[in-house]
């Protein structure tokens, strides 16, 4: 197994919350799909920053000001050889995967007009489905929508119909944050590279399990938040190919983003600088190298091939409950379960858990289309990460079962 090769209870003890207790019980996080724990390493990476060079960015003469500079430009260098970007300006630092999205969709209102078309897909954050919306709105493009079936799987036949000559941009993501389904990515951009659209993928929850490469995928863009990853919250990262960046106007205006200013003519910065006005996290975007590092000196394989087998494991446990049902049962998945039991609102279960210590998500986890498909009010989600133990899974499934026999 993985985790002989893991020491997963050394890994543990990197992560001081993990000690806690919650309702007098040990915590057994599974909410990771919501946010991720931190690391010491990364918390230090943080507490040095504002202890040792706080300071602004790209402006200063003096030493805690080039130090700073340093260290988030680094970061910047980490991030652009972890997902293997080409070059490090088509890294764009930004507060999480909603602003990444909605810089792009933004960017488009300048490019699509009435008649084009834009697709996105039926399993989706609502941060992917409302800016595709309100871009639409804006430019009088029709928005349609690539299907998916029980199995929490897009329906690729149906998307293949779905492409032609008046799809210009296309949106979904590469892992569901309410089924765990891994989308075939590459085959998608593929398909719609071949019919001229441009395609953002939000890789907002396949980041955290696996290794991503966004030259082998050819995504346009990529999207990816920090706090996913073992980072704090917000800070995450915009992937675009340059020649996207460089068609794309401003998102925002201010300080940074710009070359020259007068009152008659403004000139815009070069890349990424363009699209990162003001003062930006920086502290943010240091820690963000920091969790970057820490993942990959555990290796994202390892990651990838653990957290398997605890997802494996877990649906064992929770089909052997009565009244279970798995939505989205896809052959390839990552390590997210999102379950009802029969009679028992999600919210009751997870509320009970919680008095044992178990922390789950309950509710439509931002993905409501998905909720109306399958024709229930929500989910109880449960999410693993590197971090959690076999043993953790059977405290899950005994909580479960103590929590349905209270409620029946």
């Amino acid at each position: 197994m993985i985790e002989s090769t893991l020491d997963i209870q050394t890994l543990r003890k990197d992560f001081p919350i993990l000690q806690r207790e919650v309702n007098g019980q040990a915590l057994v996080y599974l909410d990771n799909a919501a946010t991720s724990q931190t690391p010491r390493q990364v918390i230090k990476t943080i507490t040095d920053y504002y202890e040792r060079y706080n300071a602004n960015i790209h402006r200063g003469a003096h030493t805690l000001a080039q130090e700073a500079t340093e260290a988030y430009e680094e970061a910047r260098k980490r991030i652009q050889s972890h997902f293997n970007a080409r070059h490090s300006h088509e890294i764009i630092f930004t507060s999480g995967t909603t602003h990444s999205i909605n810089l792009v969709t933004h960017g488009f209102q300048s490019i699509l007009k009435a008649g084009d078309e834009v697709l996105v897909s039926a399993m989706e954050h609502h941060s992917n489905i409302v800016p595709a919306q309100i871009l639409c709105e804006k430019t009088g493009a029709t928005l349609k929508v690539i299907p998916m079936n029980h199995n929490g799987e897009l329906i690729l036949e149906d998307y293949k119909k779905s492409l032609n000559a008046n799809t210009k941009l296309v949106f979904f993501n590469h892992v569901s944050n309410a089924l765990g389904t891994v989308n075939p990515v590459k085959k998608m951009v593929f398909l719609a590279h071949e019919a001229g659209a441009a395609v953002v993928v939000d890789g907002a929850q396949a980041a955290p399990h696996m290794s991503i490469d966004v030259q082998e995928l050819d995504a346009d863009f990529y999207t990816a938040s920090a706090h996913k990853m073992c980072g704090p919250t917000g800070i995450g990262m915009l992937y675009g190919k340059e020649s996207w960046l460089q068609k794309l106007p401003p998102y925002q205006g201010g300080g940074e983003m710009i070359s020259e200013v007068t009152f008659e003519k403004t000139t815009y910065a070069d890349l990424p600088h363009k699209f990162e006005a003001g003062t930006p996290n920086i502290c943010g975007g240091i820690a963000f190298g920091a969790a970057i590092t820490y993942l990959e000196d555990i290796g994202m394989d390892l990651i990838a091939g653990y957290e398997n087998e605890l997802l494996e494991y877990a649906n064992e446990k929770l089909m052997d409950v009565p009244g279970m049902h798995i939505y989205g049962p896809s052959a390839n998945k990552t390590s997210v379960i999102s379950f009802n039991i029969e009679g028992i609102h999600p919210y009751d279960l997870g509320t009970l858990l919680d008095k044992m210590g178990i922390a789950v998500r309950t509710g439509h986890h931002c993905a409501q289309p998905i909720m109306d498909f399958y024709e229930i009010p929500g989910t109880v989600r449960v999410s693993f990460s590197f971090y959690n133990t076999l043993e953790e899974v059977d405290m899950l499934a005994s909580g479960v079962s103590r929590a349905v026999k209270m409620l029946t």
